[in-house]
């Protein structure tokens, strides 16, 4: 894994520009909605590596394991471990402390959204979003 400007970035860095594209991995219990997502991303037009997908918390921090990841989009609500606890789990490990995540939720409460957001979240998305606000989402958290 490397970094620069202490922040984690996947691939090989030449100057300021990475020179693999960014793997990402979707976090949701429900498998229609990660293959909504999976299109969406397809649909952004950003060049992007691997997209693993996973069911909940506790999948996801098994998946990171030796892999590079570079964005993490999660969901809020999953059983095992939701999208809080991974939140809470990735900001305590000092291998993902600094990885960029996007929650993703149908939260109707801001509640939910303010905690994920104090927790350490980057961003935030609502159901349903756009293909043009994913995008614009992902491009400035992949371009830093």
């Amino acid at each position: 894994m490397e970094s620069y400007s202490g922040r984690r970035l996947n691939g090989v860095i030449k100057g300021n520009m990475r020179t693999e594209p960014p793997n990402l991995l979707i976090v949701d219990d429900s498998t229609a909605i990660r293959k909504i997502l999976l299109r969406v991303l397809h649909q952004t037009g950003l060049e992007l590596g691997q997209v693993l997908e996973a069911g909940d918390g506790k999948e996801a921090l098994r998946l990171m394991e030796g892999r590079d990841i570079s964005l993490v989009l999660s969901d809020i609500n999953m059983p095992n471990m939701d999208g809080l606890e991974l939140l809470r789990a990735l900001r305590g490990s000092p291998q993902w402390h600094d990885l960029p995540v996007v929650m993703i939720t149908t939260e109707g409460g801001q509640a939910r959204v303010e905690e994920a957001i104090e927790l350490g979240a980057t961003s935030y998305v609502r159901k349903p979003f756009s293909a043009d606000l994913l995008r614009d989402k992902l491009a400035a958290l992949l371009s830093k």
